[in-house]
């Protein structure tokens, strides 16, 4: 089972009974704020998902479908971003 908080660990965003989110359908949830840190997004489908203000840092999203996203925010520092399907560029900052 997986859990996402939100950054401060108060709020729970989502819960799946999967035990990986590779390839997830995760289309239009709200994950804003959510703390994504070293999440495994390989292939899901993040169309139309509210990932305004998200931490991302370190996550591989490889393969994900971002299209119609809102990224707002989100901290990308770090993501892997290999085939990644989106409306808008995405440049992950590189520490």
């Amino acid at each position: 089972m997986i859990v996402i908080f939100d950054r401060k660990g108060l709020s729970q965003l989502l819960t799946s009974e999967r035990s990986s989110l590779n390839g997830a359908d995760l289309r239009e949830s709200n994950l804003e704020n959510a703390n994504l840190v070293q999440y495994e997004l390989r292939d899901a489908d993040l169309r139309r998902a509210n990932l305004r203000d998200a931490d991302l840092r370190l996550a591989d999203l490889s393969g994900a479908d971002l299209r119609g996203a809102d990224l707002d925010g989100a901290d990308l520092t770090g993501c892997k971003l290999d085939g990644v399907r989106s409306d808008r560029p995405l440049i992950p900052i590189i520490s």
